[in-house]
C-alpha cells in the first residue's frame, strides 16, 4: 500500500511538470530582484503572449513561428531575449531613468544574438528604416558584416560580399526557403522590395545542415511580412532626384479564426537619363518592376498551413544615350534584359500542443525563372525551372537539453542558358538526408550536423557542420564553427558584369562543383560603458577551396578565362566590432575589417581583385523622444583594391591599385503621427566618383573596350525622400 501511494505521487509530479513543460515559465524582476507586476510579453511577429502577475511570475504557450521573446513594461528599458530550450527563466529589466509617468518603448533596432550557437546578427524593420532601404541590396547600408557593390559601369548588377567572398558563396533565402540561387543571382537582389522585409537573420560561417550543402561562408535569411502582421495597411512611397520613383503596398486580412492573408505589392521605374560624368553611357539603368505576392495562412491548435504565389517582370536597359536613340544601330553599345519569374511556395507543419519541443514540416517551391537579353551585340537566353522540398522531424532526447531534428530533402534543377554562340544545359536531381543533434548546457551549446546527398551529375556529397558556444559568463560568449560546402555554379549568370567588354571568353575546361571547407572562431562580451551596456564582438574566419570557378582577367588582357582551381584560393576574415548606446536615445557601431583573400590567377597566387583589404565602418542613429525626430548617418571608408590586368596599353605590364575612398550616407526622419512618418537622406554625400569607369566609352567597339573595371561609385552625391503611412 505504501508503494502504491508512493507510485501515484511521483506519477502526480510527473504530469504537473509535463504540463509545466507545455508554457514557457518564467519570473519577471528588477535589478533589486522586486517583481514587476503587469509587464507584457510576447513572441515576436506574433499574436501570442501574457502579463505578469503580482509576483511578476508568467506563462505563456510557445510559438512555432519565433523564439524571440519581447517584454515591455512601464517605467523599465524593453528588452528582447532567445528562447531555445524548456526551461524556468529569470528575467531583469532595467529602470529607465528619465521615466516620468510612462516610458516610450525602444527595442533595439539590431544586435548579436546572444542564445544562438551560430554567430549571428537580428536585423529588425525598424533598423531598416535608418536608411533608404529600396530592396534587399540596399537593406545592408546599416550593417558592418555586408559589403554591396556594382559588378560593372553599365548594367547595374549589385552583388553582395560576405567573410570576403562574393554573395554566390552566402546562402540568401526568404523564410528559409531558397531565393538568391541561379539565374536571380544576376539582379536578384533587387527583387525583394525593403518594405516588404519584416527582418534579417545574418549567420557567419558554414550554415546549417537542415538547409542544405551550398552555405559556405554563412546564411542570410529574409522573413517578409506576415498575414499577423501589425498593421492593416502599409504604404511607402520614394522619389530621387534622378527620377527613381517607387511605391510599396502591405496589407492583411483575417476571414476567420483559422484562416488569415496578406498582400504585398511593389512598383518602381527610372527613365531618367543620368550621365554625370559625360562619357556618353547612362550612369544608372533604366528599368521598370512590377512585383507582387499574396500568402495564405491556416492555423489550428495541432496544424499550420501556409502557401502563397509571387510574380516578378523586370525590364532593364542600359548603354551608350546613342543606343537609346537608336537601339539597331550597330555602331552603339547597349544592354538589355528582360526577366520574368513565377514562385509558388509552401510550409505545411504538423504540431504537438502538448510537446511544444516536437513538430513535423514541409517546406516546397517551385519557380519558373525567364531571363532573356543582350550585352552589345552578343545576345543571352536562360530559363530556369526548380523544385525544392525539405522535410523535418524535431524532437527531444530524453530532456530539452538534446534535441534532434532528422529529415529528408529533394532539389530539381533544370538550366537552360545561351550566351554569344555557346550553350549550357544542365538538370541537377538532388535527394538528400539530413540529422543535426543540439546539445543546449548551462555553460557548452553545440550543434552538430549531417547530410548526405546523391547528386544525378556528381554523385554523392558528404556534408558535416559543427557549431559550438561556450558560455564563460552570462555576458561573455565564445564560438567555435567548421562545415564543408558544395555548390554547382552558373559561370554566365553569376559573372554578368564581368562580362561588359571585349574581352573573348575562353572556358578551358569543364567546370567542375565548387568545394570548400570554412573555419571560423568568435568572441562576444557585453560590458557597462557610461553606464550603459555595451557589446564587443570579434570573429575571425576563413575559407578554404578546394575547387572553385576561377574568373580569370589576369592572365591576358583581351582574354577571360572561365577555368577550375588549379593551385590554392583561401579567404581570410577579421571582423572587430563595437556597439553601444551611450546616451538615451542613441545607438553607435564602429567596425574594423580585415581581408586577406588569395587566388591562384595567371598562375600565381596572388590578391583577388576588387577586394579592399581593409575597411573601416561608424553608424550613428539618435532618436528623440518627443519631437518624432530621429537622425542616421553611416561612414565607410574602403581601402584600396588591386586591378586586374587593363585593357589599357599603357597600363598591360603594371600592378593596379584603386584609391582608397569613403562614402557618407545620412537620412532625416520625422514622426508625425502614429500612421504617418516622412524621411529625406542622401547617399554618397562626400561625392566620391570614379570618373572613368569604362576604359574606351568613345568606342565600344574597340578591343580596349571595358566596363567591368569598377571599384568605386559612379554618380555622385544622390537626394531622396519618401513618406510611410499605416492604418
Amino acid at each position: 500500500m505504501f508503494f502504491r501511494k508512493i507510485k501515484i505521487l511521483i506519477l502526480a509530479f510527473l504530469c504537473i511538470n509535463v504540463l509545466k513543460a507545455q508554457n514557457l515559465q518564467g519570473k519577471l524582476q528588477d535589478k533589486n530582484q522586486k517583481p514587476i507586476v503587469g509587464a507584457s510579453l510576447f513572441w515576436l511577429g506574433t499574436t501570442i503572449g501574457t502579463i505578469s502577475n503580482e509576483n511578476g511570475d508568467f506563462s505563456l504557450s510557445y510559438s512555432k513561428e519565433s523564439n524571440r521573446l519581447v517584454i515591455t513594461a512601464v517605467g523599465y528599458v524593453s528588452d528582447t531575449i532567445v528562447v531555445n530550450e524548456n526551461k524556468f527563466i529569470t528575467i531583469n529589466l532595467s529602470e529607465d531613468s528619465q521615466a516620468i509617468q510612462a516610458v516610450e518603448v525602444r527595442a533595439s533596432s539590431s544586435f548579436k544574438d546572444k542564445e544562438t550557437v551560430q554567430m549571428s546578427e537580428f536585423l529588425s524593420r525598424k533598423e531598416l528604416t535608418k536608411a533608404a532601404c529600396c530592396n534587399l541590396s540596399e537593406s545592408f547600408e546599416t550593417n558592418a558584416s555586408i559589403d554591396v557593390s556594382y559588378q560593372d559601369a553599365v548594367t547595374g548588377t549589385k552583388q553582395i560580399k560576405m567573410l570576403g567572398l562574393d554573395g554566390t558563396y552566402t546562402l540568401i533565402t526568404t523564410e528559409n526557403l531558397p531565393f538568391l540561387r541561379g539565374l536571380a543571382t544576376t539582379y536578384g537582389l533587387n527583387f525583394i522590395p525593403g518594405t516588404w522585409i519584416n527582418s534579417i537573420d545574418i549567420s557567419k560561417g558554414a550554415g546549417s545542415a537542415v538547409n542544405g550543402y551550398e552555405s559556405m561562408t554563412g546564411q542570410i535569411n529574409v522573413e517578409l511580412l506576415k498575414p499577423e502582421m501589425e498593421e492593416k495597411i502599409l504604404l511607402n512611397a520614394y522619389l530621387n532626384h534622378f527620377g527613381r520613383v517607387e511605391s510599396n503596398w502591405a496589407s492583411r486580412h483575417k476571414f476567420n479564426e483559422k484562416w488569415s492573408a496578406n498582400l504585398l505589392a511593389h512598383t518602381s521605374t527610372l527613365q531618367n537619363k543620368v550621365d554625370n560624368n559625360q562619357d556618353g553611357f547612362v550612369d544608372i539603368p533604366l528599368y521598370t518592376q512590377y512585383n507582387t505576392m499574396l500568402r495564405f495562412k491556416r492555423s489550428s491548435e495541432k496544424m499550420m498551413n501556409q502557401f502563397g504565389f509571387k510574380f516578378i517582370h523586370d525590364n532593364r536597359r542600359a548603354g551608350q544615350i546613342s543606343f537609346f536613340e537608336n537601339p539597331t544601330n550597330p555602331l552603339t553599345y547597349g544592354t538589355a534584359t528582360a526577366t520574368q519569374r513565377a514562385e509558388f511556395f509552401a510550409k505545411n507543419a504538423l504540431l504537438y500542443p502538448k510537446k511544444p519541443y516536437q513538430g513535423l514540416g514541409l517546406a516546397t517551391s517551385a519557380i519558373w525563372h525567364q531571363q532573356d537579353g543582350f550585352l552589345g551585340q552578343n545576345t543571352y537566353k536562360g530559363l530556369q525551372q526548380s523544385l525544392y522540398n525539405n522535410l523535418i522531424y524535431q524532437n527531444i532526447l530524453a530532456n530539452t537539453q538534446h534535441t534532434y531534428k532528422v529529415g529528408l530533402s529533394h532539389v530539381l534543377d533544370s538550366y537552360q542558358e545561351r550566351f554569344r554562340d555557346s550553350t549550357y544545359r544542365r538538370t541537377e536531381n538532388v535527394w538528400g538526408i539530413f540529422g543535426e543533434y543540439t546539445y543546449a548546457g548551462k555553460k557548452v551549446n553545440m550543434v552538430f550536423g549531417n547530410r548526405l546527398d546523391k547528386h544525378n551529375l556528381f554523385g554523392w556529397i558528404y556534408t558535416p557542420r559543427l557549431h559550438s558556444k561556450y558560455n564563460f559568463d552570462d555576458n561573455t560568449i565564445l564560438r567555435f564553427s567548421v562545415g564543408r560546402g558544395f555548390r554547382v555554379p552558373n559561370p554566365i549568370a553569376e559573372n554578368w558584369g564581368f562580362l561588359v567588354n571585349n574581352r573573348r571568353i575562353i572556358v578551358d575546361e569543364i567546370i567542375r562543383p565548387e568545394i570548400s571547407w570554412n573555419y571560423g572562431i568568435s568572441l562576444q562580451k557585453e560590458f557597462p560603458l557610461f553606464g550603459k551596456k555595451a557589446t564587443f564582438t570579434t570573429d575571425l574566419f576563413r575559407t578554404d577551396f578546394q575547387n572553385q570557378l576561377i574568373v580569370d582577367m589576369d592572365r591576358d588582357a583581351t582574354e577571360l578565362h572561365f577555368t577550375n582551381l588549379q593551385g590554392k584560393s583561401f579567404a581570410n576574415s577579421f571582423q572587430a566590432e563595437l556597439q553601444m548606446n551611450p546616451l538615451a536615445g542613441l545607438e553607435t557601431k564602429i567596425a574594423y575589417k580585415l581581408y586577406d583573400v588569395k587566388t591562384t590567377l595567371a598562375d600565381k597566387l596572388q590578391e583577388r581583385p576588387f577586394v579592399s583589404r581593409h575597411r573601416f565602418f561608424v553608424n550613428a542613429s539618435y532618436e528623440t523622444r518627443r519631437s518624432g525626430l530621429q537622425f542616421d548617418a553611416t561612414l565607410k571608408w574602403n581601402g584600396r583594391q588591386r586591378l586586374p590586368v587593363s585593357h589599357n596599353p599603357l597600363e598591360v605590364n603594371q600592378t593596379q591599385y584603386s584609391p582608397a575612398f569613403a562614402t557618407l550616407n545620412a537620412q532625416i526622419s520625422k514622426k508625425f503621427s502614429q500612421k504617418f512618418d516622412a524621411y529625406i537622406g542622401g547617399e554618397n554625400i562626400t561625392n566620391i566618383r570614379q570618373m572613368n569607369p569604362i576604359v574606351s566609352a568613345d568606342n565600344p567597339q574597340s578591343i580596349h573596350f571595358d566596363a567591368s573595371m569598377i571599384w568605386g561609385p559612379i554618380v555622385g552625391v544622390m537626394v531622396y525622400s519618401g513618406v510611410r503611412v499605416k492604418f
